[in-house]
């Protein structure tokens, strides 16, 4: 295959002006990833050196910190500024780490799910498999939070070709995973959205693949809110991507406070999550 179908191009100069509620030129939401590993598989790691070990302890323990200390260091960070997160939720993680869940139902945060376990990528599926699977994924989080998640991102933004189809079958309404645009669009033909997420604003990215620091992250924050606002665009998206295991650790979780104290000293930025931007645009540019 080499061109793809599943939403047209677009360029965004040719699109309408539109504003968030309250006039705001900007939405922005926080993505946090719960995540539960396999202690027998490799996944993200720290230290590729130790990958083929069963068990891993460097790695798994890396990994591991963020559900048993990250998340709550950045769950009081969000408290202090009184954000709702979007947790991006692995369903293991209602059987291993229910806390987590309890602590984001009392805050009234939205849900996307995140695939069963980022230890396992959803790719390389038949339709059959995978529709099995995505049912399984959504109806163990709707268990576990009393509400049908509405939106998706796969373990590592994986998908099939098919995923954003059965998404709509089982009355999803976006995905998070195609990370090309600073807008909502519609996947062609479906009533599903690709709501915008990010790799470059992801402190995974920032911090362990890019290697750059906390001051660095505090800077490439401000710097997109600051050229986003400046723009005669409208209707932009920004999301944080966050990792407990990653930005929970206290030398990073320092600069994130940073982060969401500029954030909240600015105006014309809609404080939001990946749910209600999925709403506002299904409103404001219904499907065709």
């Amino acid at each position: 295959m080499s061109t793809l179908d599943l939403f047209p191009y677009s360029p965004i100069v040719e699109r309408p002006s539109f504003e968030w509620p309250g006039r705001s030129r900007l939405a922005f939401y926080v993505g946090l990833n719960l995540e539960h590993f396999h202690v027998d598989k490799p996944s993200t790691a720290l230290n590729d050196a130790t990958t083929h070990l069963v068990p891993d302890p460097l790695n798994y323990g890396w990994r591991d910190y963020g559900v048993r200390v990250g998340f709550w260091r950045v769950l009081e960070l969000l408290d202090k500024y009184g954000l709702r997160a979007t947790g991006l939720l692995n369903s293991e993680v209602a059987d291993h780490y229910p806390q987590l869940i309890e602590a984001g139902q009392a805050r009234d945060w939205a849900w996307a799910a995140h695939g069963r376990t980022n230890s396992v990528l959803h790719t390389g599926l038949d339709v059959d498999t995978e529709r099995a699977e995505l049912t399984e994924i959504v109806e163990t989080i709707e268990k576990a939070t009393g509400s049908r998640p509405r939106g998706w991102l796969g373990p590592a933004l994986a998908e099939t070709f098919a995923t954003p189809r059965l998404l709509a079958e089982l009355g999803l309404t976006y995905s998070l995973d195609w990370t090309n645009d600073e807008q909502p669009y519609w996947f062609t033909g479906l009533p599903v959205l690709s709501v915008p997420y990010t790799v470059e604003l992801n402190d995974l990215g920032v911090f362990g693949m890019k290697g750059l620091s906390g001051p660095d992250f505090a800077i490439m924050v401000r710097d997109q809110l600051d050229q986003l606002l400046d723009e005669a665009g409208s209707g932009r998206v920004v999301a944080l991507a966050l990792h407990p295991f990653v930005i929970g650790h206290p030398f990073r979780a320092r600069y994130l406070d940073r982060v969401l104290a500029d954030l909240a000293d600015r105006s014309g930025i809609w404080l939001t999550t990946a749910d209600e931007i999925a709403e506002h645009f299904a409103a404001t540019f219904p499907r065709d």
